[in-house]
């Protein structure tokens, strides 16, 4: 179905040419116009409506139209005008190439009278188109042996204008060696020759340059013009020649390989094979031969391997050029080898020790070099040096040697080795150096004595510690080394309340540490003041010593002691007396204690533990002061048993305790009448003492009872005198262990005492009350040896005895001597 449409076109194709070749046939005339080329685009041709016999407004109304083909786009009917006119550029050249006459036929059909009138045009030429070469430049060659006369052919030149305006003529530019010729051929065309005029020389002038112009006859006349080489062919009638007959270069030794030395150049006026020239060596030394190499084409000198100007420092070479020909010329090179610094010096160490003594004089030789360099001049001249920050400074001895001394002492303590950098620097341009390492070791000298830590040192331990327990340690350290440092400890002799200091502390001689040999009583010594010697095991050995205090720290190890009341040792007890007249804070009597530990430990406090009649006293706290806490009634029993609690402020705190025995009555009488009603008390030790008591008032009895009723009252103004006399001299011989701390103050126990009188006789006794004494004090030696216990004994030396001078602690009694 695609393919019906095609063909059916091409049968309406088919039947309208033949359509058109019978209209054709019965056209009426031929129309014949010209027209020049390259006019333009809408140029008249001719009045084509004038020569149809038609209007000019028929043409359209008529269907006047072109139908040739082919080259129809070229004209074109103006309908207004009438006219035929060109729808293009025309170029002739391009319509009717090599046509002189160049005509163009196009038909017209008529559609209302289908009638079709053919119209020839002629395309008129103009000059348009200069002569022209097909070659860009042409080349001759001419042996320069070649004969005058000689003919060579030149290309001939191009005009596609017709009539004058083609080609007309050549000319050549003018030269002494050639000349033209035109030669006409049988086709009417001319071709140019070119004709040897003179005898060539290559070597003078090589080639000659011409130019050949073809010129046309038009107007104006247009040139068309191609340059011509003429060469001059060689002929091998010259020797080459070098541009020198000696070559002399100098380089450096440091040239790389493959680089190039120099150029050697041979000049050969000839061409081609005979004025090319190939270089070579010519006699010459193996050295050089393996040294150089020569390109025998360029003539370069290329470096085959490094030169080494401490080796070889002159070659001497010859050098050949030969042409194509076989004509050969020499000449000779000469190359001298520059020194480069491209040796570093070396350093060669001769002699050398590898440790040295410190503490040895300056000067000291440690080694011996020797410096070296292969370069010469400057290259060659080397200085050696060392840093400046070392003990050690180097001495130019001969020639090239130095020799490496010492410039300072050594000191092994600061520094152990000396890594020392040897230098050698040669003073090429640029510099080149080399550096050698010698390790010196610095030996010890046992100049550094032991050196404590600490310029002194304490240290604090309890009391009652363990035997042989470490207590504290010392460390000393020494700079030196090996034996120099081995340091060993002891003690410095001396001795502690007469014993040697060694029986006490002992100290390990390898480790300093201190070990106590005893058991330390903070209240035999409180500190300990020891020397400690650290020596080292060097030849000879150094020391040093160091002060170190023990404190002895106290602990709560001992019980308070109670001084007042004391614990008789005749089997008897104390009695207090309170009258029955006691108010409320009647002060009955005092306890008194101390602790001989210190400080928080000796702090004392009282309390009542234990009373007959609770309620009825109390006892201070930190005083110990035994008060009636209410006032006394009648039925309050005569004896009262008190039992008083004293305990320091230790961790854990330790406590004694003391039993009163108060006797309460408002006379004499009463006393004495109870007495024997008076209950035995529960404790053992109370019983004791009111045995004790009820047999000393029955033996005692009435037979001193007036005696001291006569004596009282001169007793007691006497007694009163000596109290007061003992308040200054009573504090003399007092212990310290006898004031007790209360919240850090010390303050000295206050000390009451009773008069008291007892006289007997065989059956009876009686008991006095006088006003009671409280003197701040306590009972001196001389008031102790005057006194009685209250407690009367069967034998007076035994009451004397109880104030003992000999002895040193005082004993106290609530009886005053006067009884």
């Amino acid at each position: 179905m695609a393919n019906l449409p095609q063909s059916l076109n091409r049968r309406g194709l088919v039947f309208l040419c033949i359509f058109l070749g019978t209209l054709r046939e019965f056209g009426a005339g031929q129309i014949r116009y010209s027209v020049r080329e390259e006019t333009d685009k809408g140029s008249f041709v001719g009045n084509i409506s004038k020569d149809l016999g038609l209007e000019p407004q028929e043409l359209a109304e008529r269907g006047v139209r072109i139908v040739s083909k082919g080259k129809m786009q070229l004209f074109s009917l103006n309908p207004r005008g009438g006219s035929l006119v060109t729808a293009g550029r025309i170029d002739r050249e391009e319509l009717c190439e090599r046509v002189s006459s160049c005509i163009l036929s196009i038909e017209i059909l008529v559609e209302d009278t289908l009638k079709i009138y053919g119209v020839e045009v002629e395309i008129i030429d103009i000059n348009d188109n200069a002569p022209s070469f097909r070659e860009e430049e042409v080349e001759i060659k001419v042996s320069e042996h070649a004969t005058p006369g000689s003919r060579f052919p030149l290309p001939n030149a191009r005009d596609p204008d017709v009539g004058v305006n083609s080609l007309q003529s050549y000319q050549l530019s003018p030269n002494s060696y050639f000349s033209l010729h035109v030669r006409g051929r049988t086709d009417g065309t001319k071709s140019p020759e070119l004709v040897l005029e003179g005898g060539l020389d290559r070597e003078k002038e090589a080639s000659h340059h011409l130019l050949l112009t073809a010129l046309d006859g038009g107007e104006p006349i247009l040139k068309g013009a191609v340059p011509v080489r003429v060469v001059v062919l060689d002929v091998n009638d010259h020797v080459p020649k070098f541009t020198k007959s000696v070559y002399q270069v100098s380089v450096p030794e440091n040239l790389s390989s493959g680089a190039r030395v120099l150029v050697v150049n041979a000049t050969d006026p000839d061409e081609g094979t005979n004025g090319e020239v190939m270089y070579s060596f010519g006699d010459m030394e193996s050295k050089a031969s393996e040294t150089f190499q020569l390109n025998s084409r360029t003539g370069e000198v290329l470096l085959g391997r490094p030169l080494d100007f401490e080796k070889h420092r002159f070659y001497e070479m010859e050098v050949q050029g030969q042409d194509g020909g076989g004509l050969l010329t020499t000449a000779k090179i000469l190359i001298t080898i520059m020194d480069v610094n491209d040796n570093a010096p070396e350093i060669t160490i001769t002699s050398s020790i590898t440790s040295v003594l410190e503490n040895l004089p300056p000067g000291t030789v440690i080694a011996l070099l020797n410096v070296q360099d292969q370069d010469s001049g400057e290259n060659g001249q080397v200085f050696c040096f060392i840093p400046n920050n070392l003990p050690f400074k180097l001495e130019k001895t001969y020639g090239n040697y130095y020799k490496l001394i010492t410039n300072n002492e050594l000191d092994r303590e600061q520094i152990e080795s000396y890594n020392i950098t040897l230098t050698a620097k040669d003073q090429g341009s640029p510099p080149l150096s080399t550096e050698a390492h010698l390790l010196l070791n610095v030996a010890d000298d046992n100049d550094n004595p032991p050196v404590f830590t600490h310029s002194s040192y304490s240290a604090y331990i309890p009391e009652n510690n363990p035997r042989g327990a470490s207590i504290f340690s010392v460390t000393a350290l020494d700079l030196d080394s090996k034996e120099n440092a081995q340091v060993t400890y002891s003690l410095a002799e001396d001795t502690i309340q007469g014993i040697p200091l060694s029986s006490y502390i002992s100290i390990n001689s390898d480790t300093g540490v201190l070990y106590a040999l005893q058991s330390f009583d903070y209240e035999q010594f409180q500190n300990l003041q020891l020397g400690v010697t650290a020596r080292d095991s060097g030849d000879p050995p150094l020391s040093s010593n160091v002060s170190l205090t023990l404190f002895v720290m106290d602990q709560n190890d001992n019980t308070p002691e109670i001084l007042y009341p004391t614990l008789p040792t005749d089997g008897s007890t104390g009695v207090e007396l309170a009258p029955r007249s006691a108010e409320l804070g009647y002060l009955v009597t005092k306890v008194v204690a101390v602790d001989r530990d210190s400080g928080q430990n000796a702090w004392l406090s009282y309390r009542l533990l234990k009373a007959s009649e609770p309620g009825l006293f109390s006892v201070g706290l930190h005083t110990g002061e035994v008060r009636t806490a209410r006032t006394l009634v009648e039925k309050d029993s005569l004896k009262q048993s008190l039992v008083v609690a004293v305990q320091d402020h230790g961790q854990p705190p330790l406590s004694a305790t003391v039993t009163l025995t108060v006797a309460v009555a408002d006379s004499i009488p009463d006393v004495l009448a109870d007495l024997g009603s008076m209950e035995v008390p529960t404790s053992h030790d109370e019983s004791g003492l009111t045995l004790y008591l009820v047999v000393a008032i029955t033996t005692v009895s009435c037979v001193f009872l007036i005696f001291v009723m006569v004596l009282l009252v001169l007793r007691l103004r006497r007694w009163h005198t000596s109290r007061l006399l003992q308040d200054a001299s009573g504090l003399q011989g007092v212990q310290a262990s006898h004031f007790v701390g209360v919240d850090g103050v010390r303050a000295f126990l206050q000390t009451y005492s009773h008069e008291v009188c007892l006289t007997s006789d065989s059956r009876k006794s009686q008991l006095i009350f006088p006003q009671p004494n409280y003197a701040d004090t306590l009972i001196s030696q001389e008031s102790c040896e005057k006194s009685e216990p209250l407690l009367i004994a069967e034998d007076p030396a035994t009451i004397l005895g109880k104030c003992d001078p000999t002895n040193n602690q005082v004993r106290y009694s609530s009886l005053h001597p006067s009884c």
